[in-house]
């Protein structure tokens, strides 16, 4: 039966009156207060023996005939989120972590006085029910209820019911509210776990050790981002909330764990926007004996046979644009990539350091004038063909003044064995063979601490214990890190990266 009606008035949202909320939880309050009086107000004995979720798959091809010779006796919990009286019968339907179930309540099971009981319940109050599974005259799986209990008063008026929060931002600050209320945001969280999930059944099964490194830096190393400062007490210390795990994971390689990978929490003090959240999720791996080459080919395999564990396919729709992951990923250097899109561009122009900059300074686009052309060359191509890149590709061959800790090409020492996978317009990993040479290394680093000293707050600090590891040989290796949260967008269709995070970062409210 369907169990969907009109909301008691204590139950709707306020609409012109700003006190109304005030005055319904007034209300809620005061019976909650009826609640104590009368015995214990937040009873933690009852025994919930089947989920909701489950009862439907295994019990909803059974007929009305089959389920009433069956008898099976069942106690459920949840949140009511719907309900609906009828006089001397009533339906009620409860929400749990596996879905819905609907609550059959009547004298004749449950006696008037405790069906009178039930009518003063409001929307959002936590139940338990004791019955025995049946189905309606309409074919749906319910519970005759013959014990129904109180388990937890709700103070506050859950959402419309049949829109749920209507606020995008309220729906970031108020997660717990939105899970309840919307089932298409409960869907993408476990879809996020079954992907972290895969992601590691997959590196498992690759023969991968998975670590944890430490989450506070006295040195932030790994990346070139800004980090976030903190104060260790005890030792009287600056540190640095971690920007990557990078060097921590090859320090392990040194030391003999020739492939490892961490799922890591990241934080990096920049700005925020559908992309970004200063604190995010990362996988990191490395394996020695290998190059970036290999590396790519590992990551095709990698997306697909996650996107197939979880999803059933690989060919995905993304804000209504198709995408296939089975077919193999291009793969560009930053020249072709802005080449592809802006063919007026000749290879001598892009090679002539003068005129990317000028370039970039006709287009306004961000750019540090002091850059060698590789690094102008970024920017151009950052500016021009990035946010095109919808299909996997792979951007390789980067500049060596871009890419600290990166191997240079043994054909051409200008450029580095590296690579950025590119898919939806947008970074979603960056890889490379890993700088072995602890001499070039700490030129590399030392050239860094000079950009950092000119004005570049992004730019790498020099990590002279990292070094010395490398002084003890790394061999050679290849790593790589992949953005968790954009993979999860790109998997389950968000547009943002709040969609698929938890309880995004926000701006405090007053």
């Amino acid at each position: 039966m369907t169990t969907e009606t009109t909301t008691p008035q204590s139950e709707k949202l306020p609409d012109a009156h700003p006190n109304d909320d005030n005055q319904i939880i007034a209300e809620r309050r005061n019976k909650l207060a009826a609640i104590r009086k009368a015995g214990v107000a937040f009873p933690n004995d009852f025994n919930r023996t089947h989920l909701a979720g489950n009862l439907h798959d295994e019990l909803g091809h059974m007929s009305h005939e089959d389920l009433e010779a069956a008898q099976l006796q069942v106690n459920v919990a949840g949140r009511m989120m719907l309900k609906r009286v009828m006089g001397k019968a009533s339906f009620a339907t409860l929400q749990d972590m596996s879905g819905r179930i609907q609550l059959f309540i009547s004298n004749n099971e449950i006696g008037e006085e405790a069906h009178g009981a039930f009518k003063h319940y409001d929307l959002g109050d936590i139940l338990g029910a004791a019955g025995v599974v049946f189905k309606t005259k309409t074919g749906e799986l319910s519970v005759r209820v013959t014990q129904l209990r109180m388990l937890t008063k709700s103070l506050r008026p859950l959402p419309e019911k049949f829109h749920g929060l209507s606020d995008q931002e309220q729906k970031y600050r108020q997660r717990y509210l939105d899970l309840i209320t919307n089932p298409d945001a409960r869907s993408v969280f476990i879809k996020r776990t079954k992907i972290i999930q895969a992601i590691r059944e997959f590196f498992i099964g690759e023969g991968y050790m998975e670590v944890e490194t430490p989450m506070m830096h006295s040195i932030p190393g790994g990346a070139s981002a800004k980090p976030f400062v903190t104060h260790h007490n005890a030792l009287d210390m600056e540190m640095f909330l971690r920007i990557a795990p990078e060097l921590y994971l090859k320090r392990l390689v040194v030391g003999g764990f020739e492939k490892v990978f961490e799922i890591n929490r990241n934080f990096r003090n920049e700005g925020l926007s559908t992309r970004h959240n200063p604190e995010f999720t990362m996988l990191e791996f490395y394996e020695a004996y290998r190059d970036y080459k290999y590396l790519m080919n590992f990551t095709e395999r990698l997306l697909r046979e996650v996107a197939q564990k979880v999803l059933g396919t690989t060919q995905l729709t993304y804000q209504g644009r198709e995408l296939d992951l089975s077919q193999p990923f291009h793969r560009l250097t930053m020249v072709q990539a802005i080449q592809k899109y802006h063919p007026q561009f000749t290879d001598e122009q892009l090679a002539d350091r003068e005129f990317v900059l000028a370039e970039l300074q006709d287009l306004k686009a961000k750019h540090n004038p002091k850059d060698a052309l590789g690094g102008l060359q970024l920017s151009l191509f950052e500016e021009l063909s990035e946010t095109l890149l919808f299909e996997p590709t792979f951007i390789i061959d980067y500049p060596v003044e871009v890419s600290p800790l990166a191997r240079s090409s043994d054909a051409n020492p200008a450029i580095t064995e590296r690579f950025e996978l590119f898919i939806l317009g947008r970074e979603l990993a960056n890889g490379f063979s890993e700088l072995n040479d602890a001499e070039d290394q700490e030129a590399r680093f030392d050239a860094q601490v000079m950009a950092k000293e000119a004005g570049d707050e992004e730019a790498m600090y020099k990590d002279a214990d990292y070094i010395r590891a490398l002084e003890y040989g790394l061999p050679p290796t290849a790593g790589e890190g992949i953005g968790i949260d954009r993979l999860i967008m790109m998997l389950t269709d968000c547009a943002s990266i709040r969609d698929v995070i938890l309880f995004p970062q926000m701006r405090a409210q007053a």
